[in-house]
């Protein structure tokens, strides 16, 4: 997960700087096509997929649909949203994937992790404002900062499912099986903007940005949420999203970005005070 969350932060910042030249749905259909291709080829060496793990299909559209929504939200949100704030919307996840830890397999929660997470929530809407207490005050969100939530509220409610829908598949079957199925929803739900996209004439950064997001940001963290969300419970796998905004401001500084006011960050010294709570064994 510390592996995951140092890799995520790349798509957002590689992601801020491309989200207006093309569809988020086009983008993302090409993404999960060579996400699954590649864990396929990586299957294929270690026997492929058992029939098995064929039965109930629905569960990885269900799964692949939240990683859909998820996704396309958050290059939808990257438009208008900086790339830290962005980031800051996604370290809500951990509160939000709690609850459905415990509405979906009763995970309990200690007054330590509550504290973490409340405290990781409050350095979260501290960025996602950005430090400005009027605009907290008056609710004063920003439009791709709402939009990309919606997409936090799939990805929180998927962790504790990939627990709940397995039924003894090996993590790197289930994860081809969910790509593959996010791809088909997103080949189905962008399948107009693929073909008005002029693939073409995108400028290097996209091709850069695309191969990057599906090769690391697809198919490695889906193997690696998938493999942590086996063996931890929902708020502590989604705990290391917290380090994410801070990798994301160390991504910006490697991309030539301007660092954010002091004061933002701030918020950011928060989740990373949050993680630390959360982590505690």
């Amino acid at each position: 997960m510390l592996a995951f969350s140092a890799l995520i932060a790349g798509s957002f910042s590689l992601g801020g700087q491309i989200a207006g030249e093309i569809d988020p749905a086009a983008l993302n259909a090409v993404r999960f096509v060579l996400a699954a291709a590649v864990v396929y080829g990586v299957l294929r060496g270690r026997g492929g997929v058992s029939r098995a793990a064929l039965v109930a299909p629905w569960r990885y559209l269900l799964l692949g649909g939240l990683f859909a929504i998820y996704f396309v939200t958050m290059f939808e949100g990257l438009k208008t949203a900086p790339p830290v704030s962005a980031s800051a919307v996604f370290t809500l996840t951990p509160v939000m994937s709690a609850a459905f830890g415990w509405f979906l397999l009763r995970q309990g929660m200690t007054p330590r992790i509550a504290l973490g997470l409340a405290l990781g929530a409050a350095g979260a809407v501290w960025v996602i404002f950005r430090a400005d207490v009027s605009a907290i005050l008056a609710f004063e969100i920003g439009t791709g900062e709402a939009i990309f939530f919606w997409g936090c509220v799939a990805h929180a409610a998927y962790t504790p499912l990939v627990r709940l829908l397995n039924r003894g598949e090996p993590v790197l079957v289930f994860t081809f099986l969910t790509l593959s199925a996010c791809a088909l929803v997103l080949l189905v739900w962008g399948g107009g903007a693929i073909l008005a996209t002029d693939w073409a004439g995108l400028r290097p950064l996209v091709w850069v940005t695309l191969l990057y997001i599906a090769l690391i940001a697809s198919s490695t963290t889906g193997f690696l949420v998938q493999f942590a969300s086996m063996r931890l419970p929902s708020s502590k796998v989604m705990a290391y999203t917290y380090l994410t905004p801070s990798w994301v401001l160390i991504w910006e500084l490697a991309l030539g970005q301007p660092v954010p006011p002091a004061m933002v960050l701030l918020g950011v010294g928060l989740s990373v005070s949050a993680l630390a709570l959360l982590l505690r064994a």
